[in-house]
């Protein structure tokens, strides 16, 4: 009798080792929360929303999410002071790609704008 449980209690530990690892790989892969619109790890909100925030110039997030349409990894919906509304796409390096709801800045008008001054 002790022989059968400790075989039982042996295939339940390898059982839960098997599902454990098979999670972390998945987890690793990026095959887990892949799902454009899932929400963020708080490592990954956290760099996501620094980096929408330095490219706003500021303003308080609203949402962060995972994003899958061109090219972008995740987006992050930030309302400016004025009461604006942006909508950031970053790449997995968390570089800004592409801004939407309001005019983006080219290098053109900052050289502008420093020369002004």
């Amino acid at each position: 009798m002790r022989r059968r449980f400790t075989m039982i209690l042996a295939g339940l530990a390898a059982l839960g080792a098997l599902a454990l690892g098979g999670a972390a790989i998945a987890n690793a892969t990026g095959v887990v929360g892949d799902d454009e619109g899932s929400k963020l790890s708080s490592s990954e909100a956290a760099r996501a929303g620094a980096a929408a925030l330095r490219a706003t110039g500021g303003g308080t997030i609203q949402e962060s999410e995972r994003e899958s349409e061109d090219g972008a990894t995740f987006e992050v919906e930030v309302r400016r002071p004025d009461g604006s509304v942006v909508e950031v796409r970053l790449d997995s390096s968390y570089r800004v790609i592409g801004m939407d709801g309001d005019e983006e800045p080219n290098d053109d008008d900052r050289q502008e704008d420093a020369g002004e001054n």
